[in-house]
């Protein structure tokens, strides 16, 4: 199957995830086209293929989109991903999540585009039950943002049985780390992702870390994560894809590392990386933060073969320190 003869549209392709994986794609001989409407992204992310400035609810601009180029898969990026926000606004989840994912599938069923990659999350399980979490793990979501990504996967399976439209959701867990070539990186304002907020306390960018509970049951009192390298995470979608290309079945799978690293743990991790001293503010627990998630990302290995190739703490830490010293250098 030559990929060269394959164009993948990727909605949200100049966000953090999103180009990382334009640039796997180029990488691997894929034709992209990237849509984004540059709301959380940066045009300057997107390191090559063709460009459109626009939103995945715009269904004129998406049909002319479709009609001008044979596209083969649509990946999707571009959910808003804060937690709180969505608490406090719901309605701009709903509408972005699902509403505007809903224009997306039906401008693709129009064309008779049926290969579909959706960015998931752990936030459809809610507070875990059991650890670490399978596939098979109740979806409980607890915020807006969560409940976004599980109607998502629901409307999926429905536009399978009804349209034949096949999709792969990839539920990540916490996506770390940066492009190991120095290219690409984290770039969210605000930024809410503990490895970059402790790699700018560490550079100098913020003053502080903040913990936020260390009094959970866990070896040193703080909550326990699973990181998963952003390159890894981008490696699991082009084997996904190319399920999708090979008239695979549908499927949805965790991506994580299978270990757990508590926030102390990765605060020592940035310490030996950087050389640096960062400073600890206790502060009390987040509601609705369990103490431990963890994935069991057996089923992505088994049936997509993966393997995270990025799995220590300190490779990931790495990656985006050398990110963060770019970013402060300009």
């Amino acid at each position: 199957m030559a990929t060269m003869s394959h164009t993948i549209l990727v909605v949200g392709g100049a966000g953090y995830i999103g180009s990382h994986m334009v640039k796997a794609l180029l990488a691997e001989g894929y034709r992209v086209v990237t849509l984004d409407n540059l709301s959380t992204g940066y045009r300057d992310a997107v390191v090559g293929g063709e460009f459109i400035l626009g939103d995945m609810n715009d269904r004129a601009l998406l049909r002319a989109v479709f009609t001008d180029h044979a596209i083969s898969a649509v990946m999707h990026f571009a959910s808003y991903i804060q937690v709180g926000e969505s608490v406090t606004a719901p309605s701009k989840y709903y509408e972005n999540n699902v509403t505007n994912t809903l224009a997306l599938l039906d401008a693709m069923m129009e064309k008779n585009i049926r290969r579909f990659i959706f960015s998931s999350s752990a936030a459809v399980y809610g507070n875990p039950i059991r650890v670490p979490i399978d596939e098979g793990h109740p979806k409980a979501p607890i915020n807006p943002y969560g409940r976004s990504k599980w109607m998502v996967e629901q409307i999926l399976s429905d536009y399978e049985t009804a349209y034949g439209l096949k999709s792969i959701s990839l539920r990540y867990f916490n996506a770390a780390g940066a492009d190991p070539g120095g290219q690409l990186g984290e770039r969210h304002e605000p930024e809410t992702h503990l490895i970059p907020l402790i790699l700018q306390a560490a550079s100098g960018r913020r003053p502080s870390i903040s913990i936020f509970g260390n009094d959970y049951d866990t070896p040193d009192g703080t909550c326990i994560r699973d990181y998963v390298h952003v390159a890894d995470l981008c490696q699991a979608h082009g084997l996904a894809l190319q399920r999708l290309l090979q008239d695979g079945a549908s499927g949805v799978f965790n991506l994580g590392n299978g270990n757990g690293f508590s926030v102390m743990e990765v605060i020592r991790a940035a310490r030996e990386v950087t050389g640096k001293d960062i400073t600890l503010e206790i502060k009390n627990r987040r509601e609705g933060d369990p103490p431990r998630l963890v994935a069991d990302s057996t089923r992505a290995i088994q049936e997509l073969a993966w393997r995270p190739r990025f799995a220590s703490l300190s490779a990931i830490i790495a990656d985006a320190w050398a990110w963060e010293r770019r970013l402060q250098s300009h």
